[in-house]
Formats: structure tokens, C-alpha cells, sequence
């Protein structure tokens, strides 16, 4: 897991870990018991979608709050993630106030992030918290047609390829120190480099989506689980199993499949998906919690958009009663009062403070996956 593995920096463990005086106010939850209940529905969408942004949307800084007590802004890389949200709820709805939303959070980005200077190494201090911005903005380009979102896209990707690319043995670097080489940068690259591909037909990025790709199932990759990450000194493969890993493994491998016409990559899909539902969920079919209290309460929402697009893009619709059903679930135990969810489906969410990262996994999931009919 990034941030998890290896560090260097306690600064960054800190950050990681989200350590500060709001951890003592997070509330014991209550397991409860799962039962058959209806499905969401598409207004519950819109009202978990406007619940999370009432509770957690700074619209001054026009990026999100860590924590629903609205102090500090959340982490960098996640902020890109909450984008995405952002720009799926626009596409669910079409509504132009929300399309407003996808905009402001653009210059949210410019103005906490140095406008976007990828060379600021202050403000960007890892390279996976680039790509998924790189990711995002390619994503709001092809949304809203603005160049200027194109361009730092493209920018980015130059710099981070330049800086994190192994020329000798493959794959990108995570971090500066370059000592570990993790599925949260090479997967997002391929991404990255197939969005660009998508917009401007460009073969090189089709060239280097390839060839990362190649490197991460080779080094990162057994029959549907996706490792962690590889350190570079020791060889030592870190087999810890992370919902966005298999997810952005799922998005790579349909792009490139879609793409390329190449069975092989869908049917590494489609292992990266039987095992997260095979191995990682519980009997029932419920995703992991993952994030007590850190960032790790983002990553289903990473997932969810990409196991979508195995189920509509590769058409294999197999998968999606199972997030149906971890939708459901999640959102019969939310927190009524708020309509907040939280990270663990399975209990009921707390009441008091919770985090922004884990309240959005299941508003990601909602704007990308249909209720039943």
C-alpha cells in the first residue's frame, strides 16, 4: 500500500496515517446484521451525492475537507479522486450547475497545488499523487473540450515519465528516492497514458500504456492478484491486497483491450475482478473495509469506477449485481440523520466526526453503477 511501504520520511507516515485530534472524536460503530433489503434507487444517488458535498466541500478552497468537523483539506492525491467523483456525477446528470463544480474544482487544484508546477517537490512529493491528478485532468478535458486541462495533462505525463520511468529494467518508480516500484504508479500510468491516447490518437502513449502494462503483469501480477509493490534493493515482492490496485489493473487492462482488440488483456480483467470478490470480500460478497482512519477509505471508490468499466465498456455484466449488492448495503447503514456512508458496508456509520475518504467510496460507486430494476 503507498505511503504504508518502506518510508523514508515519518512526515509521510504521519500524513498516511492521518494522525491529529480528530481521531478522538471518531465513534465506535455497531456491527449490524445483513438482510435482504430493497435497492438503492437513482434519488438516493443524488441525495448521498449532495449529503457528501453539504458535509465535506469547502467551497472557498473548492477542493474537500478531510473530516466532516471541516478543518483541514484532505490529501493531495485524493483530491483528484473527489474530482472524478465530481466529473461522473456530471455525466450521470448532465446538470449544468455540476458541470460548475468540475470546473471550480480545477482551480481549486491551481490554486492549492502551485498551478499545477509538476516540478514543485513540495507540493508534489510522491509520483503516484501526479498521476492521478494527470488522470483527472485528461478526464475534465474530454468532459468540458478546455485545452488548458489537455495541456497540464500532457505535461504532467512528459514529467512524470521523464522522472519515474526505469529505462534499464521497466516500470515507474513511486517515490523520488525511487527505491520501490508500486502498483499505484505503474497501473495509473497505463490509464493516464490510454486517456491521453484516446484524445489525441497519439501512438506514443499507446506505446508506453503497452509497455508498463507488460512490466506490471510480468512483476506486480499472479493470476488475478495484483502485488502491492516490489522493492527495488531487496527484489522483495509486497503481496498486500488493495481495492484500487485491483481496480486500476481492471481499468488498464480493459482500455488496452478495448483498444487493442487483445483477448488477454480481458481476461486479466476479469481474474483482477473474480479474485477482489473471490479472495478480498467476505462470504457475502462484501468489499473490504480498508482505512481506519487514513486515506485507505478512498480506495473503493478508485474501484468502483474501474470494475465499472469492465461491466459496461467490456461488456461483462456478471459483475454487477455484486456492487449492486455492496452499494445496498452500504447504503442501508448509513447515517440517516446526514446520509453520510461509511467505509466498512457492513455497520452501521458513526455519528459523529468521520472522514471524507472513508464517506466517499459508495458516492463513487453510485454515480458510475445503476440500481436494480
Amino acid at each position: 500500500m503507498k505511503k504504508l511501504q518502506y518510508f523514508t520520511l515519518a512526515a509521510l507516515v504521519l500524513l498516511f496515517l492521518g494522525c491529529g485530534s480528530e481521531k478522538e472524536e471518531e465513534e465506535e460503530v455497531i456491527p449490524t446484521k445483513p438482510t435482504e433489503t430493497a435497492s438503492f434507487t437513482a434519488a438516493d444517488v443524488t441525495t448521498a451525492y449532495t449529503a457528501f458535498n453539504a458535509h465535506f466541500y469547502n467551497p472557498e478552497a473548492k477542493l474537500y475537507y478531510s473530516t466532516s468537523a471541516k478543518t483541514g483539506l484532505g490529501a493531495i492525491w485524493t483530491q483528484a479522486i473527489y474530482w472524478d467523483i465530481a466529473m461522473d456525477a456530471y455525466n450521470r446528470t448532465k446538470d449544468v450547475n455540476q458541470l460548475k463544480l468540475v470546473n471550480d474544482m480545477y482551480q481549486g487544484g491551481f490554486q492549492e497545488y502551485d498551478g499545477y508546477n509538476w516540478n514543485n517537490t513540495t507540493e508534489w512529493f510522491i509520483y503516484d499523487d501526479m498521476m492521478w491528478w494527470i488522470i483527472s485532468l485528461a478526464r475534465a478535458h474530454q468532459i468540458t473540450g478546455n485545452q488548458v486541462y489537455l495541456d497540464k495533462a500532457k505535461e504532467g505525463f512528459q514529467n512524470v515519465w521523464g522522472r519515474s520511468y526505469d529505462p534499464v529494467n521497466g516500470g515507474m518508480f513511486w517515490n523520488f528516492a525511487k527505491d520501490g516500484k508500486n502498483a499505484c504508479i505503474n497501473y495509473p500510468t497505463v490509464i493516464a497514458a490510454m486517456e491521453l491516447y484516446k484524445i489525441t490518437k497519439d501512438e506514443q502513449y499507446l506505446d508506453k500504456a503497452k509497455n508498463i502494462y507488460a512490466w506490471s503483469r510480468a512483476n506486480l501480477f499472479n493470476n488475478g492478484r495484483v502485488a502491492d509493490n516490489i522493492h527495488v534493493a531487496q527484489g522483495n515482492v509486497g503481496w498486500s491486497d488493495y481495492t484500487y490496485n485491483q481496480g486500476t489493473c481492471i481499468g488498464a487492462a480493459v482500455m488496452l483491450y478495448k483498444a487493442t482488440g487483445t483477448e488477454s488483456y480481458l481476461t486479466d480483467a476479469k481474474l483482477a475482478a473474480d479474485y477482489t470478490k473471490q479472495k478480498m470480500s467476505d462470504a457475502k460478497g462484501i468489499l473490504p473495509a480498508e482505512g481506519d482512519w487514513n486515506e485507505q477509505g478512498v480506495l473503493k471508490a478508485i474501484f468502483g469506477r474501474y470494475i465499472m468499466m469492465l461491466i459496461k465498456d467490456a461488456n461483462q455484466p456478471q459483475y454487477l449485481p455484486w456492487i449492486q449488492d455492496n452499494i445496498t448495503l452500504a447504503w442501508k447503514n448509513r447515517d440517516k440523520t446526514r446520509d453520510l456512508t461509511f467505509r466498512d458496508y457492513r455497520v452501521a456509520c458513526p455519528t459523529g466526526t468521520i472522514q471524507s475518504y472513508e464517506a466517499s467510496s459508495v458516492v463513487g460507486m453510485m454515480q458510475v453503477c445503476p440500481p436494480k430494476e
